[in-house]
């Protein structure tokens, strides 16, 4: 059976879960925070989140995690079969990550838990962000999901990046993110409203208080 290590708090793995709900594949999960210990570096390379250990070996990187399930199990396809649409998901996915997840992230620490980030790093992030969305409303058609009529793995990256970084958004910046994207809140909505989703989400908030209390450590070293 497949082991999942990884933490129900972060983004990437509920990605990686929700994309395992849909699919509908058994999967073990190991509660795991990132970290340096040789015991966890030994099954990660990186001691990051998520990290997938499979029959032939672990892998990681969220977007490698999703391709190799849809490659290798059956039920709900995550990408297209035509190899010019199933580029385009990927285009999607890349867009998401590196113009919004990934900009958003500089500032979850102020966002999130009151840790202050430097000005000059918020006023490239709010640069950022609003770049990211307009580029991602002029390539995605959200009609109603961001590569046309079927939900795919470009759905689930904006489901658990753009909320994160719209509460960035909001609370640093006091912008609408989302609305830079028409669409981009009625998908946001229609993906929330899925029974998968709800789950996660519940399971997330249980998990809240342990990850808080493992941050308040990090915090003081």
């Amino acid at each position: 059976m497949l082991k999942l290590y990884g933490f129900d708090v972060s983004n990437y793995h509920n990605m990686v879960k929700l994309a395992l709900a849909l699919k509908q594949i058994e999967c073990d999960i190991v509660t795991t925070y990132p970290n340096q210990t040789p015991e966890y570096l030994a099954i990660c390379p990186t001691g990051k989140v998520p990290a997938l250990q499979t029959e032939q070996g672990v892998l990681i990187e969220t977007n490698v995690i999703m391709e190799y399930l849809d490659e290798n199990f059956p039920g709900a396809a995550l990408y297209p079969e035509d190899a010019y649409q199933k580029a385009r998901v990927k285009e999607l996915v890349k867009m998401v990550e590196l113009y919004i997840e990934l900009p958003a992230r500089r500032c979850h620490t102020e966002a999130f838990w009151g840790v202050p980030v430097h000005q000059e790093t918020k006023k490239e992030v709010k640069r950022a962000l609003y770049n990211g969305m307009q580029a991602l409303s002029r390539a995605a058609s959200f009609d109603p999901y961001l590569a046309g009529d079927q939900l795919t793995a470009a759905d689930i990256f904006f489901l658990y990046s753009a909320d994160l970084a719209a509460t960035v958004a909001n609370k640093l910046f006091e912008i609408d993110l989302l609305a830079e994207a028409p669409g981009a809140k009625e998908l946001m909505e229609k993906l929330n409203q899925m029974p998968e989703v709800k789950l996660i989400a519940q399971q997330r908030k249980a998990a809240t208080p342990a990850f808080n209390a493992y941050l308040a450590k990090v915090f003081k070293k």
